[in-house]
C-alpha cells in the first residue's frame, strides 16, 4: 500500500525539563521540536527532601498553568550520576546529595514518567538531537564547565553510559596528586583545578585583603563567577590571571579526552564560553603539546543562551519514547 506519513503534533504533544543546579533549578515546558513554552526557576534547597517536594509542587503548577496538550514525561538534568538499573541519583558532590531517589517522589506527585540523566550527558543528547554539530559525526563529547566538570559522551552513535551510568568521571581525573582537596575525597582532581569554582579560588588566593574591599579572604571566596568574568571584561589583572590558570587547567583535561577518545567534536558548555576568544587560544596550547598529531578534533564553545542542559532534558524524554535520531 502507499505509505502513509505520520508527524508529532508539536502543538499537542509537550515536556517538562528540569536542569538542576546547586544554586538555582530551572524548569521548562517545551514542545517536542525543543522549542521552550514557558520558564521559570526556584532555588535549589540544600535538603533533598524539601527540594523535592517544593519541585513536586511547582511542576505540577506548571503544568497547570500550560494545560493544553499532553505531557509526555519529565527530563531531569543533575550535576552527579545516575544508576543506570535503577534511576536513582548515586552521588553529586556539589549538591551533597548520594543515593538518592528522586524519580519515585516526583512520578508520584505528577503522574508523568520521570528519566533522569548526568548533565554532561544530556547536553550530549542535546547534541545528538538537535545540534548543529552532528552532521556526518559520530563520535561527539560534551564538557560541561561550572563548579565541577562533567563529560558526557556519544561514541559510534550512541550515548556512553557503562556498566553502572557512572562513565566519563573524567572531572575526578587528578592532575596534581599534591593539589588542592576535591569533594569526592581525592586530591587535584580536573574539576577542582580547571574549574569554575577554581578561577575563584585562584583569584580570591591573588587578592590581598584591604580594608573597604570585599572584606576578607572567605568573602572573596563567594565572589560568583559571572562576576569574575566581567572583571576580565574590565581588564582585571588578577582576574585574568585567574582565568587564564583555569583555562590552563581546562586545556590539559581536554588534551586528555582528545587523546584517549578522539572525537571529531568536543563541545564545551558553561559560562565560560562567554570569554572564549580568550579562554580558548590557552585551552588550545595543552592540546598542541600533549595530544597526539593525528586526531583531528573541532573544540567548539556553545552558546549559553541556547541552554544545552535544559535542551538535553527535552531530549532525554524524547529519546525514550521515540528512539534516538539516525545519525547521517
Amino acid at each position: 500500500r502507499k505509505p502513509t506519513f505520520l508527524h508529532l503534533n508539536e502543538e499537542r504533544c509537550r515536556v517538562v525539563g528540569v536542569d538542576v543546579q546547586p544554586d538555582t533549578t530551572t524548569l521548562v515546558v517545551a514542545s517536542t521540536d525543543s522549542r521552550f513554552l514557558a520558564q521559570e526557576s526556584i532555588s535549589t534547597a540544600r535538603d533533598p527532601v524539601e527540594f523535592l517536594s517544593r519541585l513536586g509542587r511547582r511542576i505540577t503548577d506548571l503544568m497547570r498553568a500550560h494545560s493544553k496538550g499532553s505531557y509526555e514525561g519529565i527530563g531531569i538534568s543533575l550535576p552527579g550520576r545516575i544508576d543506570a538499573a535503577t534511576g536513582r541519583l548515586m552521588f553529586a558532590p556539589t549538591l551533597g546529595w548520594s543515593n538518592l531517589d528522586l524519580k519515585t517522589p516526583l512520578e508520584r506527585v505528577t503522574g508523568l514518567p520521570v528519566k533522569l540523566e548526568n548533565a554532561a550527558n544530556a547536553c550530549a543528547l542535546a547534541e545528538l538531537w538537535s545540534g548543529r554539530h552532528m552532521d556526518g559525526v559520530n563520535n561527539l563529547v560534551a564538557v560541561t564547565v561550572s563548579d565541577d566538570i562533567g563529560v558526557g559522551m556519544i561514541m559510534n552513535g550512541q550515548l556512553v553510559c557503562g556498566s553502572s551510568g557512572a562513565a566519563g568521571e573524567f572531572g575526578h581525573v587528578p592532575q596534581l596528586p599534591d593539589g588542592p582537596n576535591c569533594r569526592c575525597g581525592n586530591r587535584g582532581c580536573w574539576e577542582v583545578l580547571g574549574s569554575n569554582s577554581a578561577a575563584v579560588r585562584y583569584y580570591a588566593e591573588a587578592c590581598s585583603v584591604r580594608k573597604g574591599e570585599i572584606g576578607s579572604k572567605s568573602d572573596m571566596a563567594r565572589v560568583p563567577f559571572s562576576d569574575l568574568l566581567r572583571l576580565v571584561e574590565r581588564g582585571d589583572p588578577k582576574a585574568c590571571q585567574a582565568l587564564n590558570k583555569m583555562a590552563h587547567h581546562l586545556g590539559i583535561g581536554i588534551a586528555m579526552l582528545v587523546t584517549g577518545l578522539a572525537p571529531e567534536v568536543l563541545v564545551v558548555v558553561g559560562e565560560v564560553t562567554r570569554a572564549w576568544d580568550l579562554v580558548g587560544p590557552i585551552v588550545a596550547e595543552p592540546l598542541k603539546r600533549r595530544s597526539l598529531p593525528y586526531p583531528v578534533t573541532r573544540i567548539l564553545p556553545t552558546d549559553p543562551r541556547e541552554q544545552p542542559r535544559l535542551r538535553g532534558t527535552i531530549a532525554l524524554v524524547l529519546q525514550k519514547h521515540f528512539g534516538a535520531p539516525s545519525i547521517a
